[in-house]
């Protein structure tokens, strides 16, 4: 097998930077597949920590190929931003980077667009980042975007940039009431880091065709939670992207035949940044000392998460979509300290108890989980590498979380480098064949 896709089973920042690292060092090419800079993953090696936006998890790595593939909105100043961070830190991003001419550009009126339309929403806000990714994505599917490929051409562009100007400033000041942004260099800006990309710009398709074909190892990189897809999440307050496995094919040019493996990573327990339901967050004192523990703030917006109970609901419905593997379970050691642990395994609505996760969820009142409760342990647990070792309760929460999974759990990770991890109770499963 040569294919192998890691992907987010809960709202985001479940630790896929470390696994995606990880797998990356025995990879020929790792292709991010949907988000844009509004996605991070971070990854520690040794002393060094590296927070990456839009660039995907392998860079680190010689000879891995990494590719922002076509499904990715992409800022270009972002993106140059990102690279010559890793350049001054000695990372020869050039020869590992690759980007799919058919990506879309986001540009500064789809930030401004992004921020009016969530003062517009007022109390209905989703909550997110104001980085354009949403109304960039709008313009892809109204066939009014721009492609990296269309910037490189100065007269397509320049045809394009000027219709969707007009467009977009119309809808500012007629629709909004706001003073549009002046423009006056977008263009030339703009050109100019395009001509900047254009030698790592690629066919990703192609790319990634002639690499399956070679049996090569390719890894598919997921930017964020399945919770946070635009069909299957908890809509409205979603990304505008599709960030499951489903996604892989039309973000990449790969072939949804081509999808060999697939490996989901979620928390011990469940986080969530910004506006949504989450229906097993805690609340107080309980909510700041995991928050504390875990470190829980986002790697791109710094915001802090909301922190909560596993939920197991959520968790089945997350393996089932994406037709895993196996799932690889982090944070395993924010726990430690907590006298009992609770687990949602069912969820009540009304009258009604449920195993599956409704597209009610966040829309009415009576719906609430039902909870298991487990004993908690006290022992640190950052040093053990072998499952047997670990303390007997947290064996028996792993175990247990196993099951309401119905998926193997492959690996635990037990802190933030990427040294800090172990087998499953089932032994060594290696995630690449």
């Amino acid at each position: 097998m040569s294919s192998t896709a890691v992907i987010g089973l809960q709202w985001g920042d479940e630790g896929k930077g470390k696994v995606i690292d990880s797998l990356a060092a025995e990879a020929s090419i790792v292709a991010r597949y949907a988000g844009g800079n509004n996605a991070g993953h971070t990854v520690i090696v040794g002393e060094e920590k590296y927070v990456l936006h839009l660039i995907p998890g392998g860079i680190l790595h010689e000879g891995t190929i990494n590719l922002v593939g076509r499904g990715v909105v992409v800022s270009l100043a972002a993106l140059v931003e990102e690279m010559e961070g890793l350049k001054d830190r000695g990372v020869p991003v050039e020869e590992r980077l690759r980007i799919d001419s058919r990506a879309h550009v986001i540009f500064p009126y789809h930030c401004q667009l992004d921020s009016m339309t969530e003062v517009w929403r007022g109390a209905g806000r989703i909550g997110t980042t104001g980085r354009g990714i949403g109304p960039a994505y709008a313009d892809r599917v109204a066939r009014t975007g721009i492609r990296i490929a269309d910037v490189l051409d100065p007269d397509i562009f320049r045809k394009r940039l000027e219709a969707s100007l007009a467009e977009k400033d119309a809808i500012l000041s007629k629709v909004y009431g706001a003073e549009p942004e002046d423009h006056g260099n977008l263009f030339e800006e703009s050109r100019e880091l395009a001509e900047r990309l254009r030698p790592l710009v690629v066919d990703g398709g192609g790319l990634l065709a002639s690499a399956y074909g070679a049996g090569e190892r390719i890894l598919l990189e997921g930017a964020q939670g399945t919770m946070l897809d635009l069909d299957a999440g908890t809509f409205p307050y979603v990304t505008s992207s599709w960030t499951g496995t489903w996604g892989i094919a039309g973000g990449t040019g790969l072939s949804p035949r081509n999808l060999d493996r697939a490996y989901g990573v979620s928390k011990a327990y469940c986080t969530r940044v910004g506006e949504g339901p989450f229906p097993t967050e805690m609340e107080g004192e309980e909510e700041e000392r995991l928050r504390a523990q875990g470190n829980e703030y986002g790697a791109t917006t710094g915001r802090p998460r909301r922190c909560g109970w596993f939920d197991a609901v959520q968790a089945r419905y997350a393996c089932r979509l994406n037709g895993l593997d196996g799932v690889v379970l982090t944070n395993l050691d924010v726990l430690t300290g907590f006298s009992r642990l609770r687990v949602a395994n069912a969820y009540r609505l009304g009258e009604e108890r449920t195993l599956n996760f409704p597209a009610e969820t966040g829309l009415r009142a009576d719906l609430n989980p039902e909870y298991v409760e487990l004993p908690g342990w006290e022992e640190d647990i950052s040093d053990i590498r072998n499952f047997d070792d670990l303390p007997p309760s947290a064996r028996d929460y792993v175990a247990f979380l196993e099951e309401e999974m119905g998926v193997p759990i492959v690996q635990i990770s037990v802190g933030p480098d990427r040294s800090e991890i172990m087998s499953g109770r089932n032994g060594e499963v290696r995630l690449w064949s």
